[in-house]
């Protein structure tokens, strides 16, 4: 057997006067996981009133289920897949695509979305697929150019039934996206379509006879009973409080990146303010980007922590059994409780006046209006404008269907479906009066 050399042992070195002393940084204190009601816990790990796929209401075309996917699982990747998440990438958050590659798009927003859905999921002990289902698909029907696109097409769209990006989204999953050879759309399971009608509440009131109902709505309704008089899922009110967690957030950071405000500006918001201070404190010397970074991932987990907080207040006081009793509670389960609205307020009174507001983004709202007006205009007057398969769209008028309605219906079809790039393109091709010479 080989023996081991004998080695001297290394004589301890003297520090000298230039030896730097290693600093000792204190460990932070332990963070307390918020965990759920214990007593409602059931045998498989999840909470008694979480939503499951095996107790699923079904699809609206009957399928055989996959052989390695749950329901919500299913649905999840069906949103990741279509055509219509891809295009997102193109689609305006506030910034329009070609101001900047940092600037958040809808695709990004949507994937921001869902981590902030999927953790408060986990720590509510609900199905997480299906919460990021709700928020991977919420913004499907979005326009190019975000919500002043939408403003545009809605203005257009008045005499013709309306425009709301809520309904578009239900229309590219029950109709326009075309993948399947025996149904349209993607034949989302009922609580998926549930969580993309109800996220922010129900539609009607109990006992309300609704007499306006926004189109697609209408026609599935006649279809499918989504229960509009009650409350979706807690899944899906999940994936509705993320969405508002997820822009404000990223909002401040955009808007800080873009040059809109400063640090300095957002001291107005007290509560932001306080958190800036705090890390200043704490790094004394800290650099512009990394105490705006520090900033944003700690308004973001007092939004988390506090709609986690206020939400077990109201599960501990509703003591829900089933999935159903939190859709038949008075109010929404998932929410903000009064102290954090106030806070969200603020900040959305600022982005409102230093952001949103600002003078530059004003400037491109109003050239990207008319850019969607205009494409309008145009594809009404002269349908032969329009990309072949649209065009033959536009001819075939269902029964029960006016002629201008349809048309203009398969006009805004086509509008909400391009990205800012392609909207950019299509009204130069239309408009440019030189570009036939180049």
């Amino acid at each position: 057997m080989a023996t081991r050399a004998k080695t001297k042992s290394a004589k301890p070195v003297k520090p000298s006067a230039k030896t730097v002393k290693p600093v000792r940084i204190a460990a932070p204190a332990p963070v307390k996981r918020a965990e759920p009601l214990s007593e409602m816990l059931a045998a498989d790990g999840l909470a008694v009133f979480a939503s499951r796929p095996e107790q699923s209401r079904g699809r609206q075309y009957a399928e055989a289920p996959s052989k390695t996917r749950g329901d919500f699982e299913r649905d999840r990747d069906r949103i990741i897949h279509s055509q219509a998440f891809r295009r997102l990438k193109f689609k305006t958050q506030v910034f329009v695509y070609h101001e900047g590659d940092h600037f958040r798009t809808r695709l990004s927003h949507s994937i921001e979305v869902a981590q902030v859905a999927r953790s408060l999921s986990r720590l509510l002990k609900c199905d997480q697929d299906l919460a990021e289902t709700a928020a991977l698909a919420h913004d499907l029907g979005h326009t190019p150019f975000a919500h002043v696109g939408e403003d545009a097409l809605a203005e257009c769209m008045k005499p013709y039934g309306g425009f709301d990006h809520n309904d578009q989204t239900l229309r590219v999953v029950t109709k326009l996206e075309k993948k399947y050879p025996d149904f349209d759309g993607l034949n989302l399971s009922w609580e998926s379509l549930e969580g993309l009608v109800k996220h922010n509440g129900p539609v009607i009131k109990k006992g309300q006879k609704k007499q306006h109902f926004e189109v697609t709505l209408d026609e599935l309704r006649h279809k499918i009973d989504l229960k509009l008089d009650t409350y979706a899922s807690l899944e899906a009110q999940i994936a509705g409080i993320a969405d508002d967690i997820a822009y404000n957030s990223h909002d401040l950071d955009d808007g800080l990146s873009g040059g809109m405000f400063t640090l300095k500006d957002l001291e107005e918001v007290e509560w932001v303010a306080a958190i800036m201070h705090e890390k200043r404190k704490t790094w004394p010397n800290i650099d512009t980007y990394r105490l705006t970074q520090e900033t944003i991932r700690d308004v973001m987990g007092t939004y988390v922590v506090g709609v986690l907080d206020e939400t077990k207040k109201r599960l501990a006081a509703l003591k829900p059994q089933t999935a159903d009793d939190v859709r038949h509670a008075k109010d929404m389960t998932c929410t903000m409780s009064e102290d954090l609205r106030k806070k969200d307020r603020q900040l959305r009174d600022f982005l409102w006046a230093h952001f949103y507001r600002h003078h530059q983004v004003s400037r491109v709202r109003r050239k990207v209006f008319q850019c969607v007006q205009d494409l309008f205009g145009v594809f009404m007057e002269h349908r032969r404008c329009l990309p072949p398969e649209w065009q033959l769209q536009a001819e075939q008028t269902p029964k029960g269907w006016k002629a201008d309605d349809w048309r203009a219906r398969t006009v805004a079809d086509y509008i909400a479906s391009m990205t800012d790039r392609l909207a950019l393109l299509e009204h130069k091709d239309l408009f440019d009066t030189y570009q036939i010479m180049r």
